[in-house]
């Protein structure tokens, strides 16, 4: 049974679609639910906060208040880039610059990296806990025979390596925590709105589908697991 929960990205397709799905399932958990802007949720035990990515002070006082009754038993950031209106995948070597690496190393790895730093401390220290972050499979160093999404793939990369590191020191205060990376699949949303042509048929997932795997799998994940990556459908995603 969870009690305290933190869900970041609640403005996002994945991200409300989790928070909608675990309102019912645990109907008596308290979740905090995290955006830029804040959203509004019809069920009573949703609590929405804005919240300022940018600011490090934004997220520890986040981190504090959500863990002030209790601490936490889990936490997802469903957060991420891939483009947006100026920004795109690169498809050559000649496409990269500076700004599109600085900008998606920041949003895909060094605000999940802060989260981490001030929410994992408040993980339950007696039980077992959860800090779960969406990474993708195109992160994987060794499944890439493609090319191409520089900047996305290298962010994703990077942001699994922090999810290796945490857990292992998050093993030397809770021997039953677990820190993981999730593939969520191709869900139906903006940020795969440009490719979902070249989706094969059965693999655009709706968002709620994809939630409901992903929180099977996070049900299904044991300590050993800590520190890998796994897709929704419960197989582990090599590095």
């Amino acid at each position: 049974m969870l009690n305290n929960i933190a869900i970041f990205g609640a403005s996002g397709s994945i991200g409300r679609a989790l928070i909608d799905l675990i309102a019912i399932t645990e109907s008596n958990a308290t979740i905090h639910a995290y955006s830029r802007e804040q959203v509004t949720f019809s069920n009573n035990n949703v609590i929405s906060y804005g919240i300022d990515y940018s600011c490090e002070q934004s997220i520890k006082q986040a981190a504090n208040i959500a863990a002030k009754l209790s601490p936490l038993d889990m936490v997802i950031l469903a957060t991420g880039i891939l483009h947006d209106s100026e920004i795109m995948p690169e498809k050559s070597i000649r496409d990269l610059s500076a700004k599109k690496l600085q900008h998606l190393f920041y949003v895909n790895t060094i605000i999940p990296t802060i989260i981490g730093k001030h929410f994992i401390p408040q993980l339950d220290k007696d039980n077992r806990s959860i800090f779960a972050a969406l990474s993708a499979r195109v992160g994987s160093i060794s499944d890439n025979r493609l090319g191409g999404w520089y900047a996305y793939r290298a962010s994703k990369a990077a942001l699994n390596m922090i999810i290796k590191n945490t857990a292992i020191e998050a093993t030397r205060r809770n021997k039953e925590s677990i820190i993981v990376g999730l593939h969520p699949g191709t869900v139906d949303s903006d940020l795969s709105k440009p490719f979902q042509k070249n989706v094969p048929k059965g693999k655009l997932f709706s968002p709620a589908y994809s939630a409901k795997m992903l929180l099977r799998v996070l049900g299904q994940l044991n300590p050993e697991d800590s520190g890998k990556c796994f897709a929704w459908d419960g197989k582990e995603i090599e590095p």
